[in-house]
């Protein structure tokens, strides 16, 4: 990462180059922003180059929504994607779909290309591959102009997460989330500690998988969110508590097999900057839950 100070005080050409792909194969953008330095924060450096593409000629914007890539593109992907593009479909992982999964991908970008001429554009960092099926099917039915100003708005989410990435600051750019948890047994009164504790990314297609597998600390609640750091992504999710384990190396008395071994809470997130904290209130016969924050 570079600092907001050195960027304020680099040549044109360096803040440029340190800045070209915040905004997808445009440099334009940071070369409009590099002339109002000095910048008191990244916000409203984030904010200026925001206003550029804003204010851009149609014809500029639409070669900025043109120069990113198809989501899940196995062409692309052989050819070699930006970095910032390949890590970015990685994290919600497109580099790993099944067949079926590939065929989806296709099917919508293809019939989303053919309509607009011009590729679907989301930023993938706040969603699930399901959350983004479904904002195709959302997005299909709009109109062109519609659908140009929300592929602009999804370009400067992924510049803003970019941006976070790079240039370090006082000020932070509003692009994290948070999910965590905490266990109260209330059987006893206290803190659950040392419940296993997984966290599970649910697929409508394609398989499951884990996000993270952890356990609760002395005061119920784990060292570190579940999420955290980045955006949490919108889409269906499942937190799995053992707490059968929990209440027998306690010597509560159980049932044989106990009648609560491993609790399941499904929910979904819909705010990926948002704070969602999803706790358990559990005895060893009963458990309650809600949304926290």
């Amino acid at each position: 990462m570079t600092t907001l100070p050195d960027l304020n005080n680099a040549s044109r050409e360096d803040f440029v180059a340190a800045l070209a792909n915040v905004f997808e194969h445009s440099p334009w953008v940071a070369e409009q922003v590099s002339m109002k330095r000095p910048y008191a924060g990244i916000t409203q450096l984030f904010m200026a180059m925001k206003a550029a593409v804003e204010r851009a000629p149609a014809e500029l914007r639409l070669a900025l929504i043109k120069a990113h890539p198809d989501l899940a593109d196995k062409t692309q992907c052989a050819a070699g994607l930006t970095s910032e593009s390949n890590a970015e479909q990685n994290t919600v992982g497109l580099d790993r779909l099944s067949e079926a999964e590939y065929d989806a991908f296709q099917r919508v970008n293809s019939a989303y290309r053919a309509k607009f001429g011009f590729p679907y554009i989301v930023c993938v960092r706040r969603h699930t591959k399901d959350s983004i099926l479904r904002d195709f099917a959302r997005r299909l039915p709009n109109d062109a102009a519609v659908e140009m100003q929300n592929s602009v708005e999804e370009i400067c989410r992924i510049a803003a997460l970019r941006l976070d990435q790079t240039v370090a600051a006082d000020d932070r750019l509003a692009v994290h989330g948070r999910l965590s948890t905490h266990v109260l047994d209330t059987h006893s009164g206290k803190p659950a500690a040392g419940v296993t504790v997984e966290l599970i990314e649910l697929a409508e297609q394609g398989a499951s998988r884990t996000v993270t597998r952890t356990a609760t600390n002395a005061d119920g609640r784990t060292d570190h969110p579940l999420i955290g750091g980045r955006p949490v992504p919108a889409g269906q999710y499942e937190l799995l508590f053992e707490v059968g384990d929990y209440f027998a190396k306690r010597g509560v008395p159980l049932s044989d097999p106990p009648f609560l071994d491993k609790i399941p809470l499904r929910f979904s997130v819909s705010e990926p900057e948002g704070h969602l904290h999803v706790p358990l209130l559990v005895t060893p016969w009963s458990y309650a839950t809600y949304r926290g924050s």
